[in-house]
């Protein structure tokens, strides 16, 4: 009797302590196993860091694609341009305008990608109307031909196309008395033959077919000193430009 008594009791003391030691089991494995949101969230965050890490590195592959494209294209030490063009000018002091047409030959030498010498060679012609007079001429043939040279800056580049500007300077030639039938310029109203000064600036535009071809706009003011006056002429030109040669 007395031993059952003693079990007894022994049972009734160490039933407290199990139940403690359960409720520390319980809380050790639930800290230490994630739940159901940590499991959803870990993946989640990590794909949207890969995300970024692929798009980062898309991104720069295509800028230096990009990059190569520019150095491609206007690394070219030369460019040689080939084109017509267009200029409404003053044949006389008292004329009206007229339209000549011209024919338009360049080089440019290149220093980098942005900056380049240029020396142009052009010749423009038209039909100038000088109105009734003495004579049996009304409208005569005259021609111009300028050589010119100075500074070309682009100063927007891309892979498929440029912007630019440009300044040039140089002599003009006038030839007014080549269809006068022997009368002098003057007295028909027109400037005498001579040989003055020319300036040009202007704008341009080159659309890239390839690295080293590309079409070209540009516009233009065109200004000379025929009779010791100021002929403000204003026109475009357009053709094609050819690359070649490497910095």
């Amino acid at each position: 009797m007395f031993s059952f008594r003693r079990v007894a009791f022994l049972l009734a003391m160490s039933l407290p302590a199990l139940h403690v030691l359960q409720a520390q089991d319980s809380t050790t494995s639930s800290s230490s196993t994630p739940t159901a949101q940590d499991q959803t969230q870990r993946p989640a965050s990590g794909l949207s860091q890969g995300e970024l890490s692929v798009q980062a590195r898309i991104k720069a592959r295509r800028e230096q694609r990009r990059a190569q494209a520019i150095r491609d294209t206007y690394l070219h030490l030369y460019e040689a341009f080939m084109g017509g063009g267009y200029l409404r000018t003053t044949p006389g002091p008292g004329l009206q305008k007229l339209t000549m047409y011209s024919w338009d030959a360049a080089i440019t030498r290149f220093y980098g990608e942005k900056l380049g010498v240029t020396l142009d060679g052009r010749g423009y012609y038209g039909t100038a109307y000088v109105g009734l007079n003495g004579t049996s001429v009304t409208r005569p043939a005259i021609s111009q031909y300028d050589v010119l040279a100075g500074p070309t800056y682009r100063f927007r580049l891309r892979p498929k196309y440029s912007l630019g500007v440009r300044g040039l300077g140089g002599v003009a030639m006038g030839n007014f008395s080549g269809d006068t039938s022997g009368f002098s310029p003057q007295s028909l109203g027109l400037y005498g033959d001579s040989t003055t000064y020319a300036v040009d600036g202007g704008a341009f535009g080159e659309a890239n077919i390839s690295p080293n071809l590309s079409l070209r706009l540009a516009g233009d003011y065109v200004g000379t000193g025929f009779g010791s006056q100021l002929q403000n002429g204003f026109g475009f030109s357009y053709g094609f430009v050819y690359r070649f040669g490497k910095q």
